[in-house]
């Protein structure tokens, strides 16, 4: 199903199929809200129409919104830094990755994969 928005209470979502709607909780959502943006396609477990779990897309690209500026000469071979996406997650990036920047990461472990 596609996520819809979140309205502080639910997370929404729609069959794109059907057009039909539910709202799920914050307990059936759990972590899986930090890798939610609009549009994205999930799995959603329903049990008479109540959303039980939510599950994100394997990778999702997301806009970086604060980190560390990176130094001249930094390369993607030593260390890291933190980054705090567009949804509240905080991931680990090389540093010569800035503010701005659109990044793929892996929502089962919380990685960083590339530049997207």
């Amino acid at each position: 199903m596609q996520f819809l928005y979140n309205d502080g209470e639910f997370f929404h979502f729609m069959n794109p199929v059907t057009y039909e709607q539910f709202g799920a909780d914050k307990t059936a959502v759990g972590d899986t809200a930090k890798w939610l943006k609009e549009q994205d396609v999930c799995i959603i477990t329903l049990w008479n129409g109540i959303p039980l779990s939510v599950e994100p897309p394997h990778t999702v690209i997301l806009k970086i919104v604060e980190t560390d500026p990176g130094l001249k000469g930094d390369t993607s071979g030593g260390g890291g830094k933190p980054a705090t996406l567009e949804t509240g997650a905080v991931v680990r990036v090389p540093l010569f990755i800035q503010n701005g920047e659109m990044i793929k990461c892996n929502t089962r472990t919380g990685e960083y994969i590339s530049r997207a």
